[in-house]
């Protein structure tokens, strides 16, 4: 009996695949249609409630990791959709997510380390194309923000004129592509930067030595808050501007995972590398460090991104955030490229879902 029926579960096996082989083109077509939909009709931004919310759209760091694109934060607040920095392949996520470049009012720069920058060029072409804009994307930052944004204009320069040439002024408006710069400067530590709409942005100072301007932001909306560091050894700014705050995105490294392949480099005779994997380790915050900061700043939930060095899997977890879980009492995320935060007025939930 139990031959009959594996040679029969054998033969459907076999009919299955010989129809999916046969008609693999009518298939194919249907299956690519059912994409187009789903991946068209795709607004994340109407099903979100008039709360505060973050979104991972960029989890890693200047390390390959297939898993994650380079540093990328959105934050909705109301009508009001920002960006605070954007890494190779953020613009990517952000689509993929269901949030589109054009619904996007303004990019915040942290800082101007390549891999919080190299992914400006796809997200103002999509701002600009997406949305038929007719102004740039406003790009905020402290001093040098001028000199970035400048950069990329300029590289973008001759695609920006194909568009034009291509697709005609309706679409692609002349004075809609590229970006322009918005710098800021903060007297003392702290500065509010922005504020429409109920929503308040405060860019503060943080320890990134020897990159100076360094900065991380706070968010406030109707009761709730939350901040991202940036790139940022442990800074007790952070902790002050911080205080009290729902939800803190923070920067990780984990040292002992870098010191093996800083050993491993030397060891195979790339004293260059190996010394590069050296110096990084004394300007981000370990996962132990950003967890005190959480703690002492009253944050209610800590989440990780910047996560160096790359984890391919989530069974990595716990050897990289050391003895964090014993240094803070709130739960700690490990960040995830699509995870999705919520703080919604009138409570103290922070809800999770993904959007990849």
């Amino acid at each position: 009996m139990m031959k009959r029926v594996g040679i029969g579960l054998l033969v459907a096996v076999l009919i299955v695949l010989a129809v999916a082989f046969v008609f693999q083109k009518p298939i194919g077509e249907v299956l690519f249609q059912r994409a187009v939909q789903a991946l068209t009709g795709r607004d994340q931004l109407a099903s979100l409630g008039d709360g505060l919310h973050i979104g991972l759209c960029g989890t890693g760091s200047p390390m390959p990791n297939p898993q994650r694109a380079g540093p990328c934060n959105v934050i909705v607040a109301g009508d009001k959709v920002l960006v605070v920095d954007m890494g190779e392949n953020g613009n990517r996520n952000l689509n993929l997510m269901g949030i589109s470049a054009s619904e996007v009012d303004a990019l915040l720069l942290t800082h101007f380390h390549s891999d919080h920058i190299d992914g400006i060029g796809p997200l103002m072409l999509y701002h600009w194309t997406r949305g038929a804009k007719a102004a740039p994307l406003p790009v905020h930052g402290p001093e040098g923000v001028e000199q970035v944004v400048a950069g990329f204009n300029a590289a973008y320069a001759l695609d920006h004129n194909y568009r034009i040439a291509h697709h005609g002024e309706q679409v692609v408006p002349r004075g809609g592509g590229g970006a322009a710069a918005r710098p800021f400067a903060i007297e003392g530590n702290s500065a509010v930067i922005l504020q429409s709409g109920g929503l308040t942005v405060t860019a503060f100072k943080v320890d990134h030595d020897p990159i100076k301007p360094a900065v991380g932001y706070r968010f406030d909306y109707k009761g709730r808050s939350l901040c991202i560091s940036g790139d940022a050894a442990k800074s007790a700014n952070l902790i002050a501007v911080c205080k009290g705050t729902d939800l803190i995105v923070h920067d990780a490294l984990q040292p002992r995972m870098i010191k093996e392949v800083e050993a491993a480099f030397a060891a195979q005779g790339n004293a260059n590398t190996a010394k590069i994997f050296h110096d990084i380790q004394d300007y981000h915050a370990s996962p132990e460090q950003a967890a005190e900061s959480a703690r002492d700043a009253g944050a209610k939930m800590l989440v990780l991104s910047h996560l160096v060095p790359p984890l391919p899997y989530a069974y990595l977890y716990p050897a990289f955030l050391g003895d964090a879980p014993a240094r803070f009492d709130g739960p700690i995320v490990v960040g995830e490229d699509g995870m999705l935060f919520s703080l919604m007025p009138q409570s103290e939930a922070i809800d999770r879902r993904r959007l990849l």
